[in-house]
Order: C-alpha cells, then sequence, then structure tokens
C-alpha cells in the first residue's frame, strides 16, 4: 500500500516505508494528536515520537520488541498524556526539548539541544530547537541517504502555516524565523513533513505560501 499519512483515531496504523527505516503513524485523543513509531531496519530498536494519549493504542502498535526512546516534541499537554504508562511499560529513555522539559510531569532523561542527534538503532536523527509554540519545542530531522529528507514537526509547520503563537507578535516571529532557517532553508522541496495533528505536507508544498504566513502574522 501507498504511504498516505492520513490515519484516523481509532483507525490502523498507516506506515511509510523507507530502505533503513519504518515510520508508523497514528492518530490518538480527543485532539486528533498524531504519534509516530519509528523503527530501524537493521537493528529492529524502536522509537516514538509523542505518547500523546491512547496508550492501550500505542503500546499495541509497539509490540512486544519495545521501544528503546520516546521524544516528546513539546510541553503541551496533549502531547505527553500516555507517556507515563508507556514509559513504566517499555523502561524507555525520555527525551525532550531543554527549555520545555520542567513542564513535562514525567522525567526527562535526555533534555535535547538544537542539532543534538538521536539514534533509533542504526539511523540518526537532528533535533532542531524552533522557539515560539513553546520555548523548548524540537523538530527531528532524518536526512535518507536513500532519498529525500523527513521531518517531524511537532505542532511548528503544518500544511498552511506554523503553529499556534496565541496572536503574540514576539512569538510568531521567532517561530517562522526558525522554521524558515532552519527547515525550509536548510532542506530541499522533495522533504516530507510530518506534522503533530493533521495530514502530512511537503516543504515543495508548503514554501510559495511563505510571504502569505509573514503577512497574516500566524
Amino acid at each position: 500500500m501507498t504511504y498516505s499519512g492520513v490515519v484516523t483515531v481509532g483507525g490502523p496504523a498507516d506506515v511509510h516505508e523507507l530502505r533503513d527505516l519504518m515510520i508508523s503513524k497514528v492518530a490518538v485523543g480527543p485532539m486528533n494528536n498524531n504519534a509516530y513509531l519509528l523503527r530501524c531496519r537493521a537493528t529492529d530498536e524502536q522509537l516514538l515520537i509523542d505518547a500523546a494519549n491512547d496508550a492501550g493504542t500505542l503500546l499495541t502498535l509497539i509490540g512486544d520488541d519495545g521501544i528503546a526512546s520516546v521524544v516528546t516534541t513539546h510541553q503541551h499537554g496533549d502531547h505527553w498524556q500516555a507517556l507515563a504508562e508507556v514509559v513504566t511499560a517499555t523502561g524507555a529513555r525520555t527525551y525532550t526539548g531543554r527549555d520545555d522539559a520542567d513542564g513535562i510531569p514525567v522525567p526527562t532523561d535526555v533534555p535535547v539541544q538544537d542539532g543534538d542527534t538521536i539514534w533509533v538503532g542504526h539511523v540518526e536523527l537532528t533535533a532542531r530547537h524552533l522557539v515560539g509554540h513553546t520555548p523548548g519545542s524540537i523538530a527531528l530531522v532524518y536526512d535518507d541517504p536513500h532519498g529525500h529528507p523527513h521531518v517531524f514537526t511537532g505542532d511548528c509547520l503544518f500544511p498552511g502555516g506554523v503553529g499556534n503563537t496565541r496572536k503574540d507578535a514576539k512569538a510568531f516571529a521567532s517561530l517562522i524565523h526558525d522554521v524558515e532557517t532552519k527547515i525550509f532553508d536548510a532542506l530541499p522541496d522533495e522533504t516530507w513533513v510530518y506534522p503533530g495533528h493533521g495530514d502530512d505536507t511537503t516543504l515543495g508544498a508548503e514554501r510559495p505560501h511563505l510571504p502569505e504566513w509573514h503577512a497574516r502574522g500566524w
């Protein structure tokens, strides 16, 4: 089956099969959060991005192999409702942006800074610190050596715009600057974007609209 990135709460996972990495996407919880399970094909090690809700759904997706790590993209409560239960069940290491760690009621084992590397098996993910939606939001970039990059953006970039900055002009200016310089300027149009809610997109689909986002201020 061709990966679409379209998932619904209670529905099956959609699986993006890359040469070195498998990415399984599910939607969970009342705010239709996305959670992503990454599996290294060489080692079968797994990493979960955002234990957002519905711990049973996530643990079923994880399966008997467990996970080595769970990354929380930012401190907002809808992104960590299942974190404690998943960590208790799996013993996974916890990662989140250094400046958001205090806002998450599960201890952070590894505070993440801009440019840090997070591994899932032999697969390298690079953290990018994007300030504005929250002080410590992080995106994870997988630069696939066999194809185009993939970026997990949490709530910092969606189809149609950057994340909510609650009409705070300073926060918006910070977020759009970081998203432009660290994501759009650094990665090609083919880059696949996996957001914290809703459907996927590509940087090429969104790039022409950057001037509109600047003009409207959100």
